[in-house]
């Protein structure tokens, strides 16, 4: 049966405490290892995120800790239920929503196929047609609710999921890539309806993996960036920001400046100030803004140097802040972007291509409904 998430929230538990888990896997000439040594803690109410390209070894984790694999060392628990040990507990409080998994059954409607996995979730048949239709509606598919799965397109078929997912009220939602494959649209959809579902209920926690940046900067309260097995840092994504970049740098467009860029640059908190090229220039040759490139110790010194223009008769025609992203973090860690193709490293540890899935993911679903009744 569901469970409400207000009892476990209240208590002193972590939603996901990781301890050194590794795991690898036997294979020839040499083991692959997938995770080494991860140490993760996810607080009741946080949307976590794990970034890193493909292969990194964020579907692992999500696998041990949604008790689908044993860890090879180390320890973690969920809402302090250890993977090992107490599996069904964890089974009954979570679920978990892949990008590009297998919808089900082509042949059922819509709201025969959720109500079939409302029995394995162990729903009574009044109360699951309930969630059923109850879930139909938040996800949006009110006028797909008799059609057949296999009529489904792409983003139809992911709002299945995440009603599926949803079906026994879980406590922590996994969520493996949710938006692999979908079109822009679609992903947006997914994106919303993640959000919607976790404000519902204080105390909803979500960790969800990608590696597209802009979904994590978007989303998440705190992440850690993956690479090989290994988290290389977390934090907020403007924690994680401040890393590569922790001046403030503006770019400036006036419509004058007599005394010159010099003028600006002896202001207290400027750490620099230099003309950039690509200035505008009117028909007859002449220029007609300036543009400058302002670095600052912190967002707060940029005041003074508004006011220093007014009195140096100059006007602000624009104003852009130059923030890095999250791609700069990854590279400035690592070293290198992420890769899409498939790539093995030097120590064995393979990386699989963009897209793929292993064929045992397509049926996560089918096994945690079964195995938690």
């Amino acid at each position: 049966m569901p469970v409400s998430p207000t009892p476990l929230h209240s208590a002193a538990a972590l939603a996901i405490d990781a301890r050194n888990v590794g795991r690898v896997y036997k294979a020839k000439p040499n083991p692959i290892v997938a995770l080494d040594g991860i140490d993760l803690t996810v607080r009741p109410g946080e949307l976590f995120g794990l970034l890193g390209p493909n292969g990194a070894g964020k579907t692992t984790l999500i696998k041990i800790l949604t008790t689908l694999l044993l860890p090879s060392s180390g320890t973690a628990s969920v809402f302090g239920f250890d993977v090992e040990r107490q599996t069904s507990q964890i089974r009954r409080i979570m679920n978990i929503v892949s990008g590009g998994e297998q919808s089900g059954y082509g042949l059922l409607q819509v709201r025969e196929q959720l109500w079939m996995f409302s029995q394995f979730y162990g729903l009574g048949v009044r109360e699951g047609w309930r969630r059923v239709d109850e879930l139909i509606d938040l996800v949006g598919l009110q006028e797909q609710r008799v059609q057949k799965v296999s009529q489904l397109s792409t983003g139809q078929r992911q709002k299945l999921n995440f009603a599926r997912g949803l079906l026994n009220d879980p406590w922590i939602f996994f969520l493996d890539e949710p938006t692999l494959g979908l079109d822009v649209s679609a992903a947006r959809a997914t994106r919303e309806l993640t959000l919607a579902w976790q404000a519902a209920v204080p105390g909803r926690t979500i960790l969800l993996t990608s590696h597209y940046m802009a979904e994590v900067d978007e989303m998440c309260d705190r992440l850690a960036i993956v690479d090989r097995g290994r988290i290389l840092a977390i934090g907020t994504p403007a924690e994680l920001k401040h890393r590569v970049q922790s001046e403030s740098i503006f770019r400036l467009e006036l419509d004058r400046l007599d005394r010159g860029v010099g003028a600006l640059a002896r202001l207290p908190g400027v750490i620099s100030a230099a003309s950039v090229a690509g200035n505008d220039n009117g028909a007859d040759g002449e220029r007609n803004t300036i543009l400058v490139k302002l670095v600052l110790v912190d967002d707060g010194a940029l005041g003074p140097v508004v006011s220093a223009l007014a009195g140096l008769d100059a006007h602000i025609v624009s104003l852009q802040k130059s923030e890095p992203s999250l791609e700069d973090v990854f590279v400035e860690l690592v070293g290198r972007g992420f890769e899409d193709d498939l790539t093995v490293h030097q120590n064995g540890t393979g990386l699989r291509s963009a897209g793929s899935r292993p064929a045992d993911e397509e049926s996560v679903a089918e096994e945690l409904a079964g195995r938690s009744r």
